[in-house]
């Protein structure tokens, strides 16, 4: 079996694992890493959203071959030690989560977008497509506008 040396949420790590493993797995049942769920398993809810090398990926998708060598963050690794990342301050401060099962992807989908678009507009957070069952989409909204202005 092949052996993937990659780095997650800055710790290195090696998993002996077939090349074609979705990423989510690893991380969830290899590396005890939680925070990215299992939803649809093919790509569509986006509640295991993480990010590899900075970009945004859905790792139920991801075959574990492609993130041999890179970074690969998740929710874990977004703070800074105690401190929180800005959207996930934002997240507290609007009270987004309800049931929360979605929030990880949730949150990671809205650095990506921070990342590439600073000041997004509504169009821009639509264009999200995470799924919530919960329907907090209006509160996600705001807590992305008040993310980019403490950003």
């Amino acid at each position: 079996m092949p052996k993937y040396t990659f780095s997650v949420n800055g710790k290195p790590v090696s998993v002996d694992v077939p090349a074609d493993m979705p990423l989510l797995w690893v991380l969830r049942d290899k590396l005890g890493v939680k925070g990215p769920k299992f939803g649809c398993g093919i790509g569509v809810c986006r509640a295991c959203t993480s990010h590899l090398d900075g970009g945004e990926i859905q790792p139920c998708v991801t075959p574990v071959a492609q993130a041999a060598g890179k970074q690969v963050t998740t929710i874990e690794g977004l703070a800074d030690g105690d401190k929180l990342h800005p959207v996930q301050e934002a997240w507290l401060e609007q009270d987004v989560a309800q049931c929360g099962y979605c929030q990880p992807g949730q949150i990671m989908a809205a650095v990506a977008l921070l990342r590439r678009t600073p000041s997004p507009t509504d169009a821009d957070i639509d264009k999200i497509e995470n799924v919530c069952r919960c329907g907090t989409y209006f509160r996600i909204r705001q807590a992305i506008k008040n993310a980019a202005q403490k950003m």
